[in-house]
């Protein structure tokens, strides 16, 4: 049974007084919004303009080819132009809510800014090409590009940070993180658009990846899931506010690898190149080149014990949990080794090799 109406009034009346008291929270008798469904189109069709056959129509023929991308770019182009005017409308009209001057660009302009976009393409699909070649080099699992271009989610990850990295470099407001953000729920990865990466840049595994915004990667890094590149702290200005702009995460120079949950943090941080970082670190200091980083491993204890059921010689030997252990009736070789492992450099105290 629906509840009457007089119950919901009240209910209703708090809501309302709710929106009032906070207008950063709701979005009433403003101007429009992008469309997070039409980002996503434009970059499910631009996947089709990068990697002809593999989305979208996938009986291409030679013959069909020059068609299909030409009303696939004309579909961007449209769509684009129209998610751009509105988000600087939107762009304008935060600013101006915030005490300060802002003019949005017409029509026209934003349909300039998309073609500008779109003339990059060819060069991001060439760096987008070496990116596939840096996976297919650096998994012994790929056994073809077929597979890394249809199945590897860092691949997918990359491809929509580098659309959202080019609409970022031109002043696009809120597209770009709509369309990465939409690649993170997609993939596990959260890689910011205004980081700069670049070409044969490689994610394996994907899940759980962070790269700042103001991040630095240079060529032929390769980083394993749960790789984070972030901020320290973030440093405040008066009032409180977080200072924008400033490079507040690391930078990684080239053929860098850094293996899986590895932390690296701080705006003046540096990863020398051809340096290997170990898993489970945590480095908030520079690198030099040519280094490895690794946590000292931990000492591991096996206690070997007797399957339920077997004999040593008239005897059952008792299988009861952890209060069984053996150990001392096995000969030397079989004991557990108390013996500590060789020294690997800990990374928490900073030490490299």
């Amino acid at each position: 049974m629906a509840p009457k109406e007089d119950e919901l009034s009240p209910l209703v009346e708090e809501l309302l007084e709710s929106y009032r008291e906070s207008h950063r929270t709701h979005h009433i008798g403003r101007r429009a919004l992008p469309s997070r469904a039409e980002c996503v189109e434009i970059v499910q069709l631009l996947l089709q303009v990068f990697y002809p056959g593999y989305f979208g129509r996938t009986d291409l023929a030679p013959e069909d080819v020059g068609y299909h991308v030409g009303v696939a770019l004309s579909t961007v182009r449209e769509k684009l132009s129209r998610q751009i005017e509105i988000a600087t409308c939107w762009e304008e009209e935060r600013i101006h809510l915030e005490g300060r001057k802002a003019e949005a660009p017409c029509r026209a302009v934003c349909r300039g800014m998309a073609m500008q976009f779109l003339r990059r393409l060819p060069e991001v699909r060439r760096t987008l090409i070496s990116d596939v070649e840096a996976a297919f080099e650096g998994d012994p699992a790929a056994s073809s590009f077929d597979e890394i271009i249809l199945a590897y989610p860092g691949l997918l990850a990359v491809t929509v940070y580098r659309i959202a990295h080019e609409l970022h470099r031109l002043g696009v407001p809120l597209l770009p993180r709509i369309m990465t953000e939409w690649a993170h729920t997609q993939t596990g990865a959260d890689i910011h658009p205004g980081a700069e990466i670049g070409g044969r840049f490689f994610i394996d595994h994907a899940t759980g990846v962070v790269i700042g915004e103001t991040s630095r990667l240079g060529r032929d890094v390769k980083l394993y899931q749960g790789v984070t590149l972030g901020a320290l702290s973030v440093p405040r200005g008066p009032g409180g506010r977080a200072i924008r702009g400033a490079q507040r995460h690391p930078t990684v120079e080239d053929d860098v690898t850094i293996y899986a949950n590895a932390t690296v943090l701080g705006g003046t941080t540096t990863l020398g190149r051809r340096s290997t970082i170990g898993g489970s670190v945590f480095v908030t200091e520079t690198v030099p080149a040519n280094s490895r980083v690794a946590v000292k491993p931990p000492e591991l204890r096996v206690d070997v014990r007797a399957a339920r059921g077997e004999r040593r010689g008239d005897q059952d030997l008792p299988v009861d949990g952890p209060s069984a252990d053996r150990s001392s009736d096995r000969p030397p070789a079989e004991r557990t080794s108390d013996r500590p492992s060789s020294p690997v450099p800990n990374v928490s105290k900073g030490e490299v090799a």
